[in-house]
């Protein structure tokens, strides 16, 4: 998403911080909606959620509202007016209650500079889960384990990255040259009649009835896939 598809949502009733405000925040790619009310705010978000809320800090204790109004992941800077200092525990106050900051500095390049940081903070993938599941089959990446219905199961490594490949995709087809190139590389060379061996050695761990397995299935012409439920 580039910075002039992100819009950010002004909360305040001071026109003169706003406009100000407005055009600067324009001038540096974002586009800005203005409210004047908490309410017409929570009203905003529904119909268009922005990426980000600056919220006057004036206009939240006036109107008594809450972090737990609005949604957790839209993050919110609290904007003390640039006219007035604002002491720390008055900053405090507003930081317990759960805000993502209180901007509390006339320095305008400090107060974009935040906002950048914030959103490319939003921006950054989620980490992936370090246990990954399907029907009774689990896998701690963290821990290196792997256990069918709660039994622990002793895996080599390369059974446990073929394993991990299928959690990670469950119930999508993989073909064979796919798997080689995820758990092998590209760039290195392996028949595929190899990765057959390893799926059987790998069944021979997981499946109840490695002949009918109900994990790893075999998709003819094609590859292999984890089944999903």
């Amino acid at each position: 998403m580039s910075d002039m598809e992100k819009m950010l949502l002004l909360v305040s009733a001071d026109h003169t911080a706003t406009g100000l405000l407005g055009k600067l925040l324009e001038m540096n790619g974002y586009r800005t909606c203005v409210v004047t009310t908490v309410a017409s705010a929570l009203s905003e978000i529904r119909a268009r959620p922005p990426v980000l809320i600056l919220l006057d800090r004036q206009l939240l204790v006036k109107e008594g509202g809450r972090r737990d109004q609005f949604p957790a992941a839209i993050p919110i800077i609290v904007l003390q007016p640039f006219d007035k200092s604002c002491g720390q525990d008055e900053c405090l106050t507003e930081l317990e209650a759960g805000f993502d900051l209180v901007f509390c500095s006339p320095h305008s390049r400090e107060l974009l500079a935040h906002i950048r940081a914030i959103l490319r903070r939003q921006q950054m993938p989620a980490a992936a889960p370090s246990v990954l599941r399907a029907q009774g089959l689990a896998m701690d990446t963290a821990r290196h384990e792997v256990t069918v219905g709660g039994t622990l199961v002793e895996l080599t490594p390369k059974e446990f990255r073929i394993l991990h490949q299928f959690l990670l995709s469950p119930g999508v087809v993989l073909s064979r040259q796919e798997l080689l190139n995820r758990v092998w590389g590209e760039d290195y060379a392996l028949e595929e009649h190899a990765l057959d061996v390893h799926i059987h050695s790998l069944r021979q761990k997981i499946e109840a009835d490695p002949s009918k397995p109900r994990f790893v299935v075999t998709i003819r012409g094609i590859g292999y896939k984890l089944q999903a439920s």
